[in-house]
């Protein structure tokens, strides 16, 4: 087996959670480079893995070969994970764990566009195809480019840089874009951190949706995980973290009450999740052997034996 080419984030706390055993199904709704799914696999679990990345599934075919059976590598978006099993007869599985967000393997192929590290095409497609980070920032207003800037990216002079790609244009690769943005915002090479960072990762989560994809694979696992089944999910940034600390505590109907002063009141449905964690964050020693997990935050629950939401409604 050859060692994956990045290190999985917060892996020890993500077993932890799940506790992978002999006869268990489980989810790994984002494949990347198998770190996860090695580990899962190693305790003797059947694992199911998705990745919309048409590279990560076929470097993953040396892992199929390898564990004789108990992977099967799904080339689709994690969203779809629910319909996909069901084509298998599968309707419940033990534990769905999602590492979210672009990989190590994504960040570091300079052809895939994805960082300013490498000057290469001005891509950031997960899956290969569909509109481009080129086609995006060459074709939409000056009004969409900011609010995606804004929205995604967090970024509070948006204006000023949707005004300064559009006058630039057109784009072709990371470096043109990264340029643009530090003349716009002001640069010097001692800046801990490059301007340009928070312009690609929202133009990345615009090209991929992946706020929307995170809301409808959430839904998915709920819907398949069966009663005492694990949910692990590692974010990246608020925005991820957000959506999920939002998603588990409605499940969990944490802050859901009922006012004794209305009667009638009809009272939410039964909590599909319980035994919430906190975020879990890295440890010192972890970040010293990867410090690509510094902003990553993993967060846990146990479902319950109550309808799933999307099909109780």
């Amino acid at each position: 087996m050859v060692d994956a080419p990045h290190i999985p984030v917060l892996l020890d706390e993500v077993i932890a959670a799940i506790k992978p055993a002999p006869g268990m199904t489980i989810i790994d709704a984002t494949f990347g480079a198998g770190g996860y799914t090695r580990a899962l696999l190693d305790a003797g679990a059947q694992v199911h893995a998705f990745d919309r990345d048409p590279d990560a599934i076929a470097a993953g075919q040396v892992m199929v070969a390898h564990y004789q059976g108990r992977l099967a590598l799904h080339p689709a978006r994690f969203s779809a994970m629910r319909d996909e099993l069901a084509r298998l007869g599968i309707a419940q599985v033990d534990a769905v764990v999602m590492d979210i967000g672009v990989s190590s393997m994504q960040l570091d192929q300079g052809d895939r566009g994805f960082a300013f590290m490498h000057d290469g095409p001005l891509d950031m497609r997960m899956s290969r195809d569909g509109e481009s980070a080129a086609d995006f920032l060459n074709t939409a207003d000056e009004e969409a480019i900011a609010n995606v800037l804004y929205r995604y990216g967090e970024e509070r002079q948006s204006r000023r840089v949707a005004r300064a790609i559009v006058a630039a244009r057109p784009l072709a690769t990371t470096g043109e874009l990264a340029r643009v943005v530090r003349r716009a915002l002001g640069h010097k090479p001692h800046d801990k951190k490059d301007p340009a960072t928070r312009t690609f990762q929202a133009v990345r989560i615009h090209v991929n949706d992946e706020l929307g994809e995170l809301e409808a694979g959430l839904a998915a696992a709920e819907a398949l995980l069966g009663e005492g089944g694990v949910l692990a999910v590692v974010s990246f940034h608020s925005l991820e973290d957000r959506i999920v600390k939002h998603f588990l505590r409605e499940a969990s109907g944490a802050g859901r009450s009922v006012s004794r002063h209305l009667p009638g009141e009809i009272p939410g449905p039964p909590p599909t999740f319980a035994n919430l964690s906190k975020g879990i964050r890295p440890t010192e020693a972890e970040l010293v052997r990867n410090p690509r997990a510094r902003s990553s935050t993993l967060r846990h629950a146990i479902r319950t034996g109550a309808p799933a939401r999307s099909i109780a409604a």
